[in-house]
């Protein structure tokens, strides 16, 4: 009934930039949190960035100043401005969305994932 979508992921040197986004689609009545995790390989998944519903914004302290969350939420999207990346931000990126959905005349609370999308720093 619901799709994240993630778009922007990449290849890009030392201090470069990229802007992910991920986009949500379905029956959605209203999104709650939505944020940013990762996952590099071998690690576990961590928190990056979330945004609220009230554009109240966390961030990891790894990544404060450089990164940057908004949302458009007339199209239900989420952006991740990354700034002077370094090669430790290399990772698969994972779009969040607690949402509120409805099937028929039922409503339902759930939490979201994209699919990943992967982020590479390198030289």
């Amino acid at each position: 009934q619901v799709q994240l979508v993630e778009s922007g992921g990449g290849l890009v040197q030392p201090g470069g930039s990229l802007r992910l986004s991920c986009a949500a689609s379905g029956s959605i009545v209203s999104i709650n949190t939505m944020g940013w995790y990762r996952q590099a390989l071998g690690k576990e998944r961590e928190l990056v960035a979330t945004i609220s519903i009230g554009d109240s914004t966390n961030y990891a302290d790894s990544v404060k100043g450089r990164f940057a969350i908004s949302r458009d939420n007339a199209k239900n999207t989420v952006y991740l401005q990354m700034n002077n990346l370094k090669p430790e931000d290399t990772a698969v990126y994972y779009c969040n969305a607690d949402l509120t959905w409805r099937s028929l005349t039922l409503y339902y609370r759930n939490d979201y994932w994209g699919q990943g999308t992967q982020v590479t720093v390198a030289p």
